[in-house]
């Protein structure tokens, strides 16, 4: 049997001599380097799609977008723009500045006014700018958000004004304050956060100490007989049925939120009206209602950014027992006061406060806290430092909303 033959496998390139590969290979490169000669692209397909594999470049922490203002450039699509780069990328990441975490707000910090009663010479006697300032952020640190301080009380100012020297013969009540002391107050106040609410203590009431208590009498300015609403002092309500006394309080609380433009609001408390036990038995809410209509228009007229607010009783008591029917004086805010400890009394008045801008408190309730604080209805606290201590008051208040959460 003959052998068969084998065939070569491949195209035999092993047999061709190495010399002869090199010649072709250098004549083919020199003929299409020359110009006018074959255009080897023109031989391929245009337009080809071409696919990059998918990188995902999205960072580990999420970052918040960036609001885009007016001033910011849309980005531009066009095909001219050079697309960013990797090291573009990682750069603009490594800059931006992380974004806070947000701490979860405590039942406490939910409050809209966490608010404290300073008197009338609690801050300002003889206190200086520095002084003025250190307090304002001692209650801020004390978790205090609004100061709710006096400014006018028993028949004078706690601030130099022209309508008391003109129509009382007084610029001021007797205190040793430097002039810009309010100025500095709120200042402070707005720095760190906080507002500043003008309190008018006292309301329409006197006492014997008032510098202008020989004077009303003199001008029959007082409402016969004598306000015994609370033990221990004898007052004399002014009679805002006469036209110079309306006149007296209205230019007063006008002047004021002129004097004083950046002030959040003004306070008044129930010394705003007139005792059921007063002689005579007279209904005196139709005036007094009046009376509080002109005054409000004539503030918001002469300042619509304040607020006018009354630390009152509710509804009810203010008008059996002291003429008051705040709710037909058109007042922004509010606040149901509730000193009294009695049980029975003191639910009664938190009923009323959840329907309003809030409570006002003092020390003595103080074992009520943790229910007002964690009672998301009541919506502002106020506290009167009855003892007159307010820094100590506010020290246990911060201690005491700590340990409500």
């Amino acid at each position: 049997m003959s052998r068969q033959k084998k065939e070569p496998s491949g195209c035999g390139c092993l047999n061709i001599p190495i010399s002869v590969i090199i010649a072709v290979l250098g004549g083919g490169y020199w003929w299409f380097s020359q110009p006018g000669h074959l255009d080897i692209s023109r031989l391929l397909p245009k337009d080809l799609p071409v696919t990059l594999p998918f990188v995902d470049s999205t960072p580990t922490a999420t970052l918040a977008p960036i609001p885009r203002t007016s001033s910011t450039p849309s980005p531009s699509f066009s095909s001219a723009s050079n697309p960013t780069s990797s090291d573009d990328k990682q750069a603009s990441l490594e800059t931006t500045p992380p974004q806070p975490i947000p701490i979860p707000q405590t039942p406490w910090e939910k409050k809209v006014i966490r608010g404290i009663y300073l008197s009338r010479y609690q801050i300002t006697n003889n206190a200086n700018e520095q002084t003025i300032r250190e307090r304002v952020r001692y209650y801020r640190s004390q978790g205090i958000n609004t100061i709710i301080h006096g400014v006018w009380g028993n028949g004078c100012t706690m601030y130099n004004s022209d309508v008391m020297q003109q129509t009382l013969g007084y610029k001021s009540c007797p205190n040793q304050f430097q002039d810009k002391w309010l100025d500095w107050l709120i200042d402070e106040a707005h720095k760190q956060g906080m507002q500043v609410h003008a309190y008018l203590e006292k309301g329409i009431k006197i006492d014997k100490n008032s510098l202008i208590y020989d004077l009303a009498i003199s001008r029959k300015w007082i409402v016969p007989g004598v306000d015994k609403t609370y033990a221990g002092i004898d007052h004399y309500v002014l009679d805002v049925e006469i036209p110079e006394v309306a006149n007296l309080f209205k230019n007063i609380l006008v002047e004021f939120v002129q004097k004083y433009p950046k002030i959040d609001a003004v306070q008044w408390d129930d010394y705003l009206g007139y005792h059921a036990e007063l002689p005579g038995k007279i209904d005196r809410t139709a005036h007094l209602t009046n009376f509080l209509q002109q005054m409000i228009t004539a503030m918001k007229q002469a300042n619509p950014s304040v607020s006018f607010d009354i630390c009152h009783h509710n509804p009810y008591w203010a008008k059996r027992y002291f003429a008051a029917d705040w709710q037909k004086w058109n007042v922004d805010r509010v606040f149901i006061q509730a000193y009294n400890d009695n049980d029975v009394n003191f639910k009664e008045e938190l009923n009323y406060a959840k329907s309003y801008a809030g409570i006002a408190i003092s020390e003595r309730q103080f074992h009520r806290l943790k229910e007002l604080v964690n009672n998301p209805a009541i919506k502002s606290i106020l506290v009167f430092p009855l003892a007159g201590k307010p820094e100590e008051t506010a020290s246990s208040l911060r201690v005491l909303t700590q340990t409500s959460n």
